[in-house]
């Protein structure tokens, strides 16, 4: 009878068993994530500040982030730009084709291409270099010399992942309306006045700041979710290739569902 609990019948795990251990587990899980976020945001928001830190965070994040998001940038513009021309050629596609491409840029594919290239780049590294310093006890020797080192070590990286992820946001629409703008011209034989002249005057400033809002939301999750997991690594090589594995899977979905879950809010709010 006490293997009842455990096992059926038939001598297998009770799988009612694994279903309360997963949820308790993503609870558990969910909790911690819940309370290193908060002591982030604390520290982040409040003094005192590293200068130099976060200055060198901003470059390394977001300087160096610079050439993967503007091809990722013009290849989704030009790529955007001939399937709208492909899937509506017979219906007056000079006319609607700049319009959806600067509107698809700068409110979703702009911000989401982004991020998703900074959760791969950004968010995996960052947890590779915390967890590297957690299993060689570096963190542990700054609490011994008094830092904190969620003062130290994540919060310049939390605030310069929100300070430059808009700005890259800023840059990926423009070369992406530029790629639609390149392959329309020179592919599909645009009048490139008429291309730039709908691409004015569709777009809107609620819009650009639809896309800068969520660039601020998704540099902070996917700082967060490199330091968290790079502060739970494991010992060994293999402990911090699983950190920044899980960091950027976790950051990606992350960056998708709240796309979504914003987008809804957006739009009932009219934003």
């Amino acid at each position: 009878m006490s293997n009842a609990s455990t096992k059926t019948s038939g001598g297998f795990p009770n799988p009612l068993q694994w279903i309360g251990a997963g949820v308790l587990g993503t609870c558990q899980e969910l909790g911690r994530l819940t309370l290193f976020a908060s002591r982030v945001k604390f520290a982040a928001f409040t003094p005192r500040w590293f200068g130099g830190e976060i200055w060198r965070q901003m470059i390394a994040i977001g300087f160096y982030s610079l050439p993967v998001v503007g091809l990722s940038a013009i290849f989704i513009g030009a790529a955007l730009a001939l399937n709208i021309y492909t899937g509506g050629s017979r219906y007056g596609a000079e006319q609607f084709v700049p319009n959806i491409v600067v509107l698809g840029i700068t409110r979703e594919l702009g911000v989401v291409i982004t991020g998703l290239m900074l959760a791969g780049r950004v968010s995996a590294g960052i947890a590779a270099e915390v967890g590297a310093m957690r299993v060689t006890e570096q963190i542990d020797a700054l609490k011994t010399l008094s830092a904190n080192p969620f003062r130290y070590l994540y919060a310049p990286r939390f605030l310069a992942a929100v300070i430059t992820l808009p700005l890259l946001v800023i840059v990926a629409d423009v070369i992406g309306v530029m790629g639609g703008w390149l392959v329309s011209v020179q592919a599909l034989d645009f009048d490139s006045t008429v291309y730039l002249r709908n691409t004015l005057d569709f777009m809107t400033g609620e819009d650009v700041l639809a896309g800068l809002i969520k660039a601020v939301v998704f540099g902070g999750v996917i700082a967060i979710m490199g330091c968290y997991h790079g502060d739970h690594s494991k010992a060994g090589a293999t402990g911090v290739g699983r950190a920044a594995t899980l960091s950027m899977v976790s950051a990606a979905v992350l960056v998708l569902g709240l796309n979504y879950v914003m987008s809804t809010l957006f739009e009932s709010i009219g934003l």
